[in-house]
């Protein structure tokens, strides 16, 4: 069997060369005349770009995920506060629950549910106030109307607009004799 394979030859490096880097000729400066950026300006607005870029990265990858962190923080705060809320709510419902469940409760429910009378009792309904009317107009009878309905709503009663009488411009005569 023979054993044919392809063999490249490295190219030698010279001894003076031994322990350089293989990137030497990237970091040897550039003639002028074969850059890509000749101008200042152009190199400039590369570094601009370049810090631009490097503050983005730098932003999702540190700033944002903190900031989430806090938001998630006061969200679990707020929940917390709610389950808190919740946990009040179902203490009283079960103190309710087992109120219920004793005859008294049982009888106050009926009588407040259904309207349960016992023997001997006279039940008496008593209704509400009707709804005040709102849109009432402007003028002697409808303003004390108006004020009394402010009064039943809880607010400070409208300012009553006075009728106003204008006197007279000329004096009244009097009915006594004149004198000639």
């Amino acid at each position: 069997m023979s054993d044919r394979s392809t063999h490249l030859a490295r190219p030698r490096r010279a001894a003076a060369d031994v322990g350089r880097s293989r990137l030497g000729d990237s970091t040897r400066p550039v003639v002028r005349e074969r850059r890509i950026l000749t101008d200042w300006r152009g190199t400039l607005l590369l570094g601009v770009v370049a810090a631009a870029i490097a503050s983005a990265l730098a932003a999702a990858l540190f700033l944002l995920p903190i900031r989430t962190l806090f938001d998630q923080n006061d969200r679990i705060a707020q929940r917390s506060e709610q389950v808190d809320e919740l946990e009040a709510v179902v203490a009283d419902l079960r103190r309710e629950v087992d109120r219920l469940r004793t005859e008294d409760g049982i009888r106050e429910a009926a009588r407040e549910e259904l309207g349960f009378v016992q023997a001997g009792e006279i039940r008496e309904t008593v209704l509400g106030f009707p709804p005040l009317p709102l849109d009432l107009p402007n003028g002697w009878p409808y303003s004390l109307v108006n004020q009394i309905t402010a009064l039943r709503r809880g607010g400070a009663p409208p300012a009553v607009n006075p009728v106003s009488v204008t006197p007279p411009s000329t004096p009244p005569t009097s009915l006594a004799p004149v004198a000639p």
